[in-house]
């Protein structure tokens, strides 16, 4: 993307706030104008000095008061650019950085697999206010030191054009600096941003993982990895002012020449009495007004490749390309009964490695259906494509007969309760954590599906109750409690479909019952999708489907299974023996 390209798609981004722009480029250009005053008036006062008996009193006070004026009237147009330019920008920042998140929400899960949860914070936070700097100062800057350049030219060939084109000798070489600093520069301010996502992204890793990393012991590890990568991001930074440092003072001499050669061909004119002292006084003014913007402008490459380097990586997400997508004339999915049938799917994450290979079952309406087998094949894959997550590579998935790829995304997940293995907690209440599907619940509501999950009583016992706040990820909760929490909130919501993936996985025996008696309760009230690796969880769901290398090796019932002596067997075999060991070792202890 060329930087024209991506600012003017920034300022059309930002058009609601054009008016506001305009009304600071008002202040930019009138603090513009009044620039010129102040030599004016000056070259006319050196000028009455000049004359025989000087300027008279009241050519003074009026020389005065009209530099009063103009001084008061920039502080006040300064004022207007800055403030207003700060207002427009802070406005569009929060909305760009809002565009970018909900941008996030939309993307399908394919897209963060590659993906760290810091780098993208970077990329939402640190690089949207880098695009501030852009609208609140680079832009104005612009505005307003190239009207001073062209103005003050006006002037100067107004007073004698002869020397002015002399004073312009060192502009192309300005441009030519500039132009090169800038193809120079705008790859390390591109490093620069790419290394600040990567150090965030390390940062969120080792914060969120830091039991971990505390109980392995491995502090002085990832002490060794930030040195390297706060090592890095500090060359990056010393890299890019090391050639900003040299780029500003060349560019201030080059603007000097144009000062020496004022001085040496003005003053000798002056002396030749060819042009009045007045005049060469004036110049010299203004010829600081002139380069002064132009070494300004120079500086401006700066702020500009920070700008693009943040606007590449922002528009980066907002370019991005959902791999699930809404039919263009996607329907409102109508649930009469709550049937789910796979029809012939096929899915991989990796072309090499298949997950899912034309598989075809139906979860009957009001029945519980559990899916079984090893590790890795594909079980919480088929709840994926169900909550539409992925789209399969073949064959479609359907609810009550209608494609899910022809429904929207909202009705489709407003029918399905999830409960994950990994849960997750809100920073907030337990009766908001419950609520959060349903975020107008009564409290009678939450407490009813509290109980329909068991953890009515653990919450009773807790020091205040539904208002306890459970913390980050509800880290003073343990697993079981979390677990019975999330399956609450499941149940709050009052879906047709419920799916449980592997939710009794971190609870014990004695909770694991319990959690089973309301399974086995709202069985016949919803559609049970039911996945775990304690085969207890589902001996008695309706149908049983085993998987096995990507396709469904068995299904039927948990007695009518056993009886076939295939791997449905061999498994609960294997988790028998194991649970006979655990009892052996704990009567031991």
């Amino acid at each position: 993307m060329e930087k024209k390209g991506f600012t003017a798609r920034l300022l059309l981004m930002a058009k609601r706030h054009w008016g506001t722009l305009a009304v600071a480029s008002l202040g930019i250009i009138g603090a513009a104008l009044l620039n010129l005053v102040t030599p004016e008036i000056v070259r006319k006062l050196t000028a009455s000095l000049e004359m025989p008996g000087g300027p008279a009193a009241n050519t003074l006070a009026f020389y005065a008061i009209v530099l009063v004026a103009a001084y008061l009237l920039r502080a006040v147009c300064r004022f207007i650019s800055l403030a207003i330019s700060h207002l427009a920008a802070w406005r569009f920042v929060p909305e760009l950085t809002l565009t970018v998140y909900d941008k996030l929400q939309s993307l399908s899960l394919r897209y963060y697999q590659d993906k760290q949860t810091g780098e993208l914070m970077s990329r939402m936070v640190n690089d949207t206010r880098q695009i501030e700097i852009l609208v609140a100062h680079a832009l104005p800057d612009l505005v307003s030191n190239a009207l001073i350049v062209l103005a003050v030219a006006v002037m100067l060939f107004c007073i004698n054009w002869q020397l002015a084109l002399l004073t312009l000798i060192p502009v192309p070489l300005v441009v030519l600096v500039g132009g090169q600093f800038s193809k120079r520069v705008a790859p390390l301010f591109r490093i620069n941003q790419q290394v600040l996502g990567s150090l965030n992204g390390v940062l969120q890793d080792n914060l969120s993982g830091m039991k971990e990393i505390q109980t392995f012991g491995q502090e002085q590890r990832e002490h060794d990895r930030m040195v390297k990568r706060c090592k890095r991001y500090s060359e990056v930074n010393i890299r890019a002012n090391f050639a900003n440092a040299f780029f500003n003072p060349g560019i201030e001499f080059l603007t000097s020449l144009g000062t020496v050669i004022v001085v040496g061909v003005g003053g000798l004119m002056a002396s030749r009495q060819s042009l009045a002292v007045s005049d060469v006084v004036g110049f010299l003014m203004y010829l600081s007004l002139f380069y002064q913007p132009l070494a300004i402008l120079a500086r401006l490459v700066e702020d500009v490749q920070m700008a693009y380097a943040s606007a590449v990586r922002v528009f980066d997400i907002l370019d991005a390309e959902s791999d699930v997508k809404e039919a263009e004339n996607a329907k409102e999915l109508l649930v009469q009964r709550g049937e789910v049938s796979f029809e012939g799917v096929s899915f991989f994450y990796q072309e090499e490695e298949p997950v899912l290979n034309d598989i075809s079952f139906t979860a009957a309406p009001g029945k519980m259906l559990a899916i079984v087998g090893p590790t890795g094949v594909g079980k919480s894959t088929v709840i994926s494509l169900l909550e539409r997550f992925y789209d399969p590579i073949a064959g479609r998935v359907c609810i009550d007969g209608q494609d899910i790829r022809e429904v929207t995304l909202s009705s489709l997940r407003s029918q399905i309760s999830l409960v994950l293995q990994d849960t997750f907690l809100f920073n907030g209440t337990i009766a908001e954590n419950i609520a959060y599907g349903v975020p107008d619940a009564s409290p009678e509501e939450i407490e009813e599906a509290a109980r329909a999950a068991r953890a009515h009583d653990f919450i009773k016992e807790m020091p205040e109750g539904y208002e306890t706040v459970v913390g980050e990820r509800g880290f003073r909760l343990s697993g079981g409690q979390k677990q019975r929490l999330a399956i609450a909130r499941a149940v709050l919501r009052k879906t047709p479909i419920l799916v449980l993936d592997e939710a009794t996985s971190a609870v014990d025996t004695e909770t694991e019952c319990e959690i089973q008696k309301a399974i086995e309760e709202l069985s016949g009230t919803r559609t049970l999708i039911v996945i775990a690796h304690r085969l207890s969880t589902v001996m008695r769901a309706d149908r049983i489907l085993v998987l096995h290398q990507g396709k469904i090796a068995e299904q039927g019932a948990h007695e009518e299974l056993l009886q076939r002596d295939g791997i449905y067997a061999k498994l609960c075999h294997v988790q028998q023996l194991q649970e006979q060991t655990l009892q052996f070792l704990g009567g031991s202890l």
